[in-house]
């Protein structure tokens, strides 16, 4: 309204994603009613447990005060319910007074004006004394308040002109009826202590007249307590006891809506909270609706002492964990949880805010999709940020531009602000420290933050903006706007961090990070890999020393399982070298050794998702710039030299291969088999035997071995090769590897019996899952391929596998997918299919590389090649060529006797 000169502008406070809770609530409420409609309940009874409090609590800007609004407003006025919120049925006909109370400082309501606030709304509600509270609260008011009369109290706070002015005439009637019971003379305000002292006394002795006033036990005591905070704190007994007391027809149920329960002190200085928890107890007929962004430790036994009334005994309702109130239907009823965590928006549920945020008087959206889109990805569901971005919205126009959504790319420093703003000194630096941290457990968020003790980071996983993840490898992180905010925005608070700050923050991350995996590295690879995560993303972002991140590399290829490590692109870099990023549209800049390394180990394991002439492309850019070490660029050669291999380039690999396998690395070993490999391709089969014989386990040396037998048509010794193999890389818990091995197993099984191939493929597949190997992947469909020749459909599946190769940039793969089509053709005796597949082969193999399956396909079809490969085979052609045509014609011989079985 105050932001526009536009009046057909018109704003809302629309309540979105909001009925879990109202479903929460309407169930509290529900159990509420039944439970003090109860003959056995006795609002007296100070020993029983206490069901009558619904917590919702949640980060700061979540939308806490907007519900508690929400529900007083719903409740005061059924027409201001929203139309998603159903009335429970149970509502129909009740006496419901619903008070909504606003703790927070700015509000300025004390304990005073707290009990006050609650007789004012039952003054006007019930339009009558309620002589046992009235009685005790006037010889407070003219103890604590000499020469104040209530009147004027009430007019000058405001609470009058909010609830009316009928209580201090109420309360005037409590005390001459209670003059004229105890036929005192008339009696008014100065005299008030005349007449509780009085009516203490007769209540001792049982005065026959007060029969009435004798029903509440504790009246007596309370009369003659000393007034002040402590015994006003009590009084909300004498008013539960009222309550019980009303006739049938004005018989009411109070709701109270404390909102803002964080304002009432800190979590050490517990002193308001023992006196509101005093109002929250003894008026059990009451139910509390307690809002705010922290979790109601109430039934904490370690608070004994410092509240009066704890443990889960006391409150069995607070003691179950917190959990978020679902979208749809409510907490089952009972004992069921009365902490209700308020989630987040959902992408839907954030543009439909926005939508109804701001409108024109056609009910029009003001804000435009596009820019509604931005802000609700930015807010991750927080709605303060989206009412921060409606008001920037219409501060660009009144600066007369044109809103898009490159002006909501940002973060609003007011969210630091309010994050912080109720947080200990020790709990900001672990929450600033924890915001350079995806996920963190107590020692890594205090190391991180540079402190000796883990009391104050204990401190803030219990608030609401840390959220809880057992099962994770580190079970906290924080909400990713509180997260992104704290790391980006302008910070204008006091304690606010220098660059320096975080730079020596995230140097402590880093060394932490690196003890925990090696601490923790009985808990296998996960960990590896978490911690690479977080570390590469801080040494990057951070220009930080490789340190422990070039051992972490080894150890995340040495299993070749290549789960995605890329971090989030980097805010800004500087402009020397660039490489491809991740979806080949865009370029990062590669400044120092973290930047590049995070770019290898990208493409590594991208290369699996990716065309290989990308990774080459990226792999080509990081060597260039000479940013790794001379190791780690090793590791970089040895994997572009693999890409090159796999797209057909075989001098370019040969030559990465080559330095690599002249080296000391740890990948020397794997370059020289990378060489073995080159020399089968080439078709040097002698060269790549010799090679196999001196590289043992390191080298891969039985999977050599099987690829260079299978070639031979000899699939018993390729199938030995293979299964020693695998059983070396189990021995060594190479994951990676031991799946490779099964696939070939399962290639070369499939060939010589597709009944025994169908087991491996199964194993094969089971060994491939949670792994990312785009070509093993490719070998095992491959072997299904062979595994089925002769029967219908392999011509298409055939097709398919040829375009997932392609757009893979696997050229490598694509020879032996022709050749299971060439085995397939040559069952079937399709003659004219045959030809086809010569004719792809010869193009495939035209630059000289696998010319070898021009051989072993004429082998298959019993005929002679056009032009010999001029393969060196490791037996005689003849013998080659007569395993190859046995295998076709053993495979028709099977398939005859299959036929005829059926």
């Amino acid at each position: 309204m105050f932001s526009t000169n536009d009046t057909s502008t018109v704003a809302a406070e629309p309540v979105t994603n909001r009925e879990g809770q109202w479903q929460a609530f309407s169930a509290a409420l529900g159990e509420h009613l039944e439970h003090t409609a109860r003959p056995d309940f006795d609002v007296q009874d100070l020993e029983a447990p206490r069901r009558n409090v619904i917590a919702f609590f949640g980060v700061g800007g979540i939308g806490k005060s907007t519900l508690a609004r929400t529900i007083d407003a719903s409740l005061a006025d059924p027409e201001q319910r929203p139309t998603q919120w159903p009335q429970p049925s149970w509502l129909a006909g009740r006496r419901i007074l619903p008070v909504r109370i606003d703790l927070a400082s700015s509000a300025g309501a004390d304990l005073e004006q707290i009990v006050l606030t609650l007789r004012l709304a039952l003054a006007r509600h019930v339009g009558r004394p309620m002589p046992a509270f009235d009685l005790a609260l006037h010889r407070y008011w003219s103890t604590v308040h000499p020469g104040e009369p209530l009147e004027e109290y009430l007019q000058r706070s405001g609470l009058a002109g909010k609830f009316g002015r009928a209580l201090p005439g109420q309360v005037k009637s409590a005390i001459s009826e209670a003059a004229s019971l105890l036929s005192l003379p008339g009696v008014v305000g100065t005299a008030a202590g005349r007449v509780t002292v009085a009516l203490a006394r007769a209540l001792r002795e049982r005065h026959r007249k007060l029969a009435a006033l004798a029903g509440c036990h504790r009246l007596a005591d309370l009369l003659e307590a000393e007034p002040g905070l402590e015994s006003l704190s009590y009084y909300p007994h004498l008013l539960a006891w009222e309550l019980t007391r009303l006739p049938t027809g004005k018989a009411t149920t109070l709701v109270v809506v404390l909102d803002t329960f964080e304002a009432v002190g800190d979590r050490t200085y517990r002193e308001a909270e023992r006196l509101l928890q005093h109002l929250v107890w003894l008026m059990p007929n009451a139910l509390f609706v307690i809002c705010g962004r922290n979790r109601l430790q109430w039934a904490d036994e370690a608070l004994a002492g410092q509240l009066d009334y704890t443990g889960p005994t006391a409150w069995p309702g607070l003691a179950a964990r917190a959990v978020p109130a679902a979208r749809t239907g409510a907490p089952g009823t009972g004992s069921g949880p009365r902490q209700v965590l308020i989630g987040d928006f959902s992408m839907e549920d954030a543009e439909d805010y926005l939508k109804r945020r701001l409108t024109d008087t056609s009910g029009a959206p003001t804000i435009p999709a596009a820019v509604r889109e931005t802000i609700a990805q930015r807010s991750h569901g927080l709605p303060l940020h989206l009412d921060l971005a409606v008001q920037r919205y219409l501060a660009l126009q009144r600066a007369g531009r044109t809103p898009g959504p490159a002006d909501f790319e940002t973060d609003f420093a007011v969210l630091v602000a309010r994050t912080l703003q109720d947080l200990t000194g020790e709990e900001r630096q672990v929450l600033r420290a924890a915001s350079l941290l995806d996920a963190f457990d107590l020692d890594l968020a205090t190391r991180t933050a540079g402190l000796t003790r883990q009391a104050a980071a204990h401190r803030l996983a219990e608030r609401p903006l840390v959220r809880h993840d057992p099962l994770g490898i580190w079970p906290y992180h924080l909400h990713a706007l509180v997260a992104s905010t704290l790391r980006t925005a302008t910070d204008r608070t006091d304690d606010a961090w220098a660059e320096a700050d975080w730079h020596q923050a995230a140097a402590r991350a880093l060394a932490a990070l690196g003890d925990q995996w090696s601490t923790r590295a009985d808990e296998g690879r996960r960990v590896l890999v978490a911690c690479l995560r977080q570390g590469l993303r801080l040494a990057r972002d951070h220009a930080l020393p490789l340190g422990w991140l070039a051992d972490g590399a080894w150890a995340y290829i040495a299993d070749s399982v290549w789960e995605p490590l890329d971090p989030p692109a980097p805010a800004a870099g500087g402009p020397s070298a660039t490489s491809a990023g991740a979806d080949g549209t865009a370029a990062v800049p590669l400044d120092t050794a973290a930047e590049a390394l995070v770019e290898v180990l990208s493409a590594v394991a991208g290369r699996q998702r990716e065309h290989r002439d990308h990774t080459v492309e990226r792999l080509t850019a990081v060597l260039d710039t000479g940013l790794l070490p001379e190791d780690l660029a090793d590791l970089a050669r040895y994997y572009r030299a693999k890409a090159q291999r796999d797209l057909g380039h075989g001098r370019d690999s040969y030559q990465g291969m080559r330095q690599v396998a002249d080296g000391t690395t740890a990948l020397a070993p794997r370059a020289r088999r990378g060489l073995a490999h080159l020399a089968r391709i080439a078709g040097d089969l002698p060269a790549a035997l010799t090679i196999a014989q001196q590289v043992g386990w390191e080298g891969r040396q039985q999977r050599i071995y099987g690829d260079l037998w299978w070639l031979q048509g000899d699939m018993d010794q390729a199938a030995a090769a293979y299964r020693a193999g695998r059983a070396e890389a189990e021995q060594h818990a190479v994951a990676g590897e031991q799946a490779i091995c099964q696939a070939q197993l399962a290639l070369v099984t499939a060939l010589a019996d597709p009944a025994a191939g169908d087991a491996e493929i199964a194993l094969a597949e089971q060994l491939l899952t949670g792994l990312n190997q785009q070509a093993t992947t490719l070998t095992v469909r491959t072997a299904a391929l062979l595994r089925d020749a002769g029967t219908s459909g392999v011509a298409e599946r055939a097709q398919a596998l040829r375009a997932a190769a392609a757009m893979a940039g696997l050229t490598a793969v694509a020879p032996t997918i022709e050749l299971a089509a060439a085995f397939h053709h040559a069952v079937t005796g399709d003659h004219t299919a045959l030809a086809a597949v010569e004719e792809r082969l010869r193009d495939l193999t035209a630059g000289g590389d696998y010319a070898y399956y021009r051989d072993i396909m004429a082998f298959m079809a019993d005929r002679e090649p056009a032009t010999w490969s001029g393969t060196a085979w490791l037996d005689s052609a003849d013998m080659v060529r007569t395993r190859w045509r046995t295998l076709v014609t053993t495979r028709q011989q099977h398939l005859r006797d299959a036929a005829a079985t059926n």
